[in-house]
């Protein structure tokens, strides 16, 4: 009786990784890319 359980569990365990890697994003991340820079400006500004 163990030996069909664990043959049970062991496709179980291999087919939910496959469908994790092989199914759809569930990814939420915010789109990046690259952010123009509009810092502030220097503080103290070089006087010559």
């Amino acid at each position: 009786m163990r030996m069909p359980r664990f043959f049970a569990n062991a496709v179980s365990y291999v087919s939910e990784a496959m469908s994790r890697i092989f199914g759809l994003d569930d990814d939420n991340y915010p789109a990046t890319g690259v952010q123009p820079f509009t810092g502030d400006k220097n503080s103290q500004e070089k006087t010559n």
